[in-house]
Parts: structure tokens; sequence; C-alpha cells
């Protein structure tokens, strides 16, 4: 087959995720045949290194050998059982290494289908928790400014990202929203610890005043993904802690996308010394191989639920797929990865690697800012730097970016102006390095006028 072919097919029968469909008119549109590591190649022998995880869920490579295995051996015993009434031994294993590794005081798992609906249950939980407790006037949230968290209806209210969210404002419910901590937006001379405590008095402000009617306030720890990989200092979340405990207000950590060793730790959490009232998991969970999502919660919310019948305080959400076994023999399998590769410090030479393979850009013209977190780098283009003056997103120079990459061997796929690299952790240092060669390139090929 060639790569033709099947986009033809494709182009008459598939409607792609967040993407303008004409789009595909002049922008090739790129089948894939098979995955090895961090190799993506197409129908031709064509070959990308998948530089962005393939939506940042992929950490250890495509086709795994450990977890195709892991795989294999759980089809030939159990693929799916309803998890009402019913349990399965991957679903307990897997909860036990979960409670194992995430902060102290999660010890409790709820199981979704994917991170959305991890973060819908997340907020449902709070809301019936407090009404359990007789506080009903408790139905509110608190996002960040420039948050995001998913893309079904409760989800995408509690985000705040416009791009995303404008069209449905009139399907969602209110929420309030905080300034964000994001460092970008310090003064020249503060510190990025200093610029986060200055924010968060605005979130201290508000708590105080409305925590009466406040469920649970809901973060992305250290990086805002899909709000253009911005990033901030962790006492923002140390602080926030401090404050929910104090005003009687749960804490959601939104770690679908940062989990798992994005940030240099195992859990974003870990660098605020914190342990949320819910974490909500999915994307690196399962390596990038199958949909599953997991809500980890405290022992205080779960006795709120845990009552007789006919008071109906039980917490009556579902999903068909909940906890499946394949999924969670994946799971499983990354989490023996994590353990026995010693991947989190493995990961700190790649990070370094990283930033020095991106530090000649520090001055560049066109180059805003470049920042990092762990295995998340993000280099944003600006049309003056000096006054981080933004280039109109109706330019779309990223696209520009993505187009060359496509000719050198990578699959870059900026976040508007935003060129980043969330790369599987098995890449090389000589492949982190091409893939720098690549954006610098592609940098300056957009910024051309």
């Amino acid at each position: 087959m060639r790569n033709a072919d099947l986009v033809a097919r494709d182009l008459k029968s598939v409607w792609h995720p967040c993407t303008q469909m004409k789009d595909h008119e002049s922008l090739p549109l790129i089948p894939i045949k098979r995955g090895e590591g961090v190799w993506l190649e197409d129908f031709e022998g064509n070959r990308f290194i998948d530089a962005v995880s393939s939506w940042w869920v992929n950490l250890f490579g495509h086709a795994n050998p450990r977890i195709n295995a892991a795989i294999q051996e759980q089809i030939g015993q159990l693929e799916h059982v309803i998890l009402a009434g019913f349990s399965h031994e991957p679903v307990v294993r897997l909860s036990e290494r979960l409670i194992e590794v995430t902060p102290e005081g999660l010890n409790k798992c709820f199981y979704a289908d994917n991170g959305s609906s991890a973060i819908e249950a997340a907020l449902k939980m709070s809301y019936h928790y407090w009404k359990n407790l007789g506080k009903p006037g408790k139905k509110n949230f608190v996002n960040l400014a420039n948050s995001y968290h998913g893309e079904t209806l409760g989800a995408l209210a509690l985000g705040d990202v416009s791009l995303y969210k404008e069209t449905y404002q009139p399907l969602l419910m209110e929420v309030l929203t905080a300034p964000s901590p994001d460092a970008y937006n310090r003064e020249p001379g503060e510190s990025e610890e200093d610029y986060a405590l200055r924010q968060f008095e605005a979130m201290e402000a508000l708590l105080a005043e409305r925590h009466d009617e406040i469920c649970a306030v809901i973060v992305e720890p250290l990086i805002q993904c899909a709000g253009g990989m911005r990033m901030h200092h962790p006492i923002y979340h140390t602080r926030l802690r401090e404050a929910c405990d104090r005003y009687g207000v749960h804490l959601i950590a939104d770690e679908i996308a940062v989990g798992f060793g994005r940030t240099g730790t195992l859990f974003a959490c870990e660098q605020a010394g914190i342990t949320p009232d819910f974490m909500c998991l999915s994307k690196g969970l399962t390596a990038g191989y199958l949909p599953l999502s997991v809500v980890l919660t405290t022992d205080q919310v779960y006795s709120a639920f845990y009552d007789d019948y006919e008071t109906l305080r039980a917490f009556l959400h579902s999903h068909s797929y909940t906890g499946n076994a394949i999924g969670c023999a994946v799971a499983l399998a990354t989490l023996d990865i994590f353990r026995d590769d010693n991947v989190v410090q493995n990961n700190r030479r790649l990070a370094t690697c990283m930033a020095e393979s991106v530090a000649h850009l520090a001055d560049h013209p066109n180059v805003g800012d470049i920042r990092q977190h762990g295995m998340t780098l993000a280099i944003e283009m600006v049309s003056d730097r000096a006054a981080k003056t933004p280039f109109s997103w109706q330019e779309r120079r990223g696209i520009r970016v993505y187009q060359h990459a496509l000719t050198r061997q990578a699959l870059l796929r900026p976040l508007g102006n935003v060129v980043y690299f969330m790369p599987p952790y098995v890449i090389t240092e000589d492949q982190i390095r091409h893939l720098a060669q690549v954006a610098t390139e592609g940098i300056e090929i957009a910024c051309r006028d």
C-alpha cells in the first residue's frame, strides 16, 4: 500500500480530532504503518521521531517488548469483566502499586476510561462528598487561568483555554478562575518562586471570601500543557494545599499529562511535598497502549460514601470498561519498568541533554522563552523577544515548524507558537540533539517574514 492510497480512504471516512479537516487539502496527512522505539514509519519507509509521545502518552517507545508480553499473557486469561460486584487480580495489584508509589494518603482507586472521564469523576466525588456531609451549598469549583482539563462538558468547564471552551460556553457550568502562577509573566528580575507566591495572593483571597460555596480547586501541577506548556514553581501548590486545608476545600491534582516522570519526579506533586485530595492519572499510566484512567483519593473521602444503600450516599458513577484487565496489565508492566530500569534518574541525564541542545536559542531574536520541567521542554516563538510580543495566532507559524520537521524525520507538533519536546524515555542523546537541530531550523523558517 502507498501512503496516498490510505490517505484517500481516510479522508472519505475519518473525522480527525483537534483538526480543521480542510487543512488536509494542503497539509499532508501521515499514515503510519508501524512503530518501534521512538520511531514511527509510514507505508513508504519514511520514519519520524515521535517527539511528542503521540499526544503525551508514550513513555517507553512503540512496540515495547515487555509491555507487548504483558498484553499477550493477560489476553490468554481475561480480557474484561464488569467491575461492579466482580473483581480481578490485575486491578487489585494495580491499585496496590499505585497506592504505593503516589503521595502518602491516597488509599483508594476509582477507575475510568480516559483523562476527561477521570476529571468528571473527581469533580462529582468532590461535590457529592460535601453533599453527604450536609453541605450542598458547596457546589462551585476554582480553576487557574490558562488551564486545561479535558473535552467532556464538566472537564471543559474546569479549563480556561478559550480556543477549546468558548464555542461551548453556553453548555458549561460557571466556575471561579484565579490568576495563573505561569512564570512566563513574571516581572524582569523577579524569580519564579516570588512570582508564584505573588500570584497565590489572589487565590488565597478567593478562598477566604467564598470557601463556603467551593467544593474544590483543580490544578495541573507545574505545567499547563495544553495552555502552551506554560510552567510554574512548585511553591504555589505547597501554599495551595495549606490554604485548602485551612478553608475546608478539596484539592484536585490533574496529573494526567504531567504524571509518570514528565516533570522530573514520578509525580509533579512530589516537588511541592503535598498530597491532594484527588489525583487524576491517565496517559502515561498505560505507556501509550490503551485507554485507562484512575482517580486516587483518601480514606476520608471514601468514608463519606460508605453507608447503607438506602441512604443513597453511594457513588453511582460507572463506565463500561472500568478497570479493564488488559489495561491494568499494561499499567502494571509500565510500573515494573519504572521500578526495574531506574527511569526517573536516567531521565535526568536526558533532560540535561535537552537543555544543553537548545541553549543556543536563548538569545534568538524570535525566542521569548525556553522553559523546562524534567522531560518536558518548550520554546516559545515571539515576534519581538525584548517585549515578548507574540506572533498573531492567525499566522500559524508553528505549522511551519511542523512541516519542516516532517522533512527531517521528526514529529514536532507545536502548540500554537510553542515548539516543545515531550519524547518517550527511550530516546537517545543523539536523537535529542537531532530534534534540537530540526527545531532550530524550523524556528528560523517559521520566523522569516
